[in-house]
């Protein structure tokens, strides 16, 4: 498969026997623990910074991937992506890209194919940092494709969160300013956290490791 993410699995037309259900309704969501990140977090500032947790990415198999944007109130006008979230699962690393840009060491991660890099919806996410500086996207896996195989059709992360691992996350700080000279607490839990659940969803579903 080709583009920007080929080895995107998405559906494969296979039945896969699962006993998720394939939809969840808010009020049920409701009804779920309230979880976050819990691991360590590593605010990425600066190059230094950036070369220590691309050193210790490169070893990972499995990474959860998210980007935050800064929202634009009007109408036409989009934002660069400001911030860009890999976690394993122990530690989530937010790269403040609006500072540090996209650099050769951190290209090696998002174009290498030996590692397995999940998020929803990451199309445009890819898009948009390949027109930062350009690299070519290797080893993507969208969810929002790849659950249907299980089953499931929803597809934002709140709710395939809630339909696989069985807690609701808060989405209270994804419109908030992702380049504030410093991030908020609450900001660093929810960019970590969601990253986090991508790992956690592909890994349950997979049995990945």
């Amino acid at each position: 498969m080709t583009g920007l993410y080929p080895n995107d699995r998405g559906s494969s037309g296979m039945e896969v026997r699962t006993n998720y259900p394939p939809d969840i309704s808010q009020d049920d969501i409701k009804l779920l623990d309230l979880r976050s990140f819990a691991g360590k977090i590593t605010v990425v500032n600066d190059i230094h910074v950036l070369r220590r947790a691309v050193h210790y990415l490169e070893g990972a198999r499995l990474l959860g991937f998210d980007t935050e944007t800064r929202p634009s109130f009007r109408k036409g006008k989009k934002n660069k992506v400001s911030l860009l979230q890999l976690s394993d699962g122990d530690n989530a690393f937010l790269f403040r890209i609006n500072r540090t840009g996209i650099p050769d060491e951190l290209k090696k991660i998002l174009s290498n194919d030996s590692i397995i890099k999940t998020g929803v919806a990451i199309h445009d996410d890819l898009k948009a940092l390949a027109g930062i500086s350009g690299f070519k996207p290797a080893g993507f896996i969208d969810l929002q494709k790849f659950v249907k195989d299980y089953g499931i059709e929803s597809s934002g992360l709140k709710k395939l969160t809630a339909i696989v691992l069985g807690f609701r996350i808060s989405k209270n700080q994804q419109v908030t300013d992702w380049e504030a000279d410093e991030l908020s607490e609450p900001q660093v839990v929810y960019a970590a956290t969601d990253a986090w659940v991508c790992f956690e969803i592909y890994r349950k579903l997979t049995n990945h490791i």
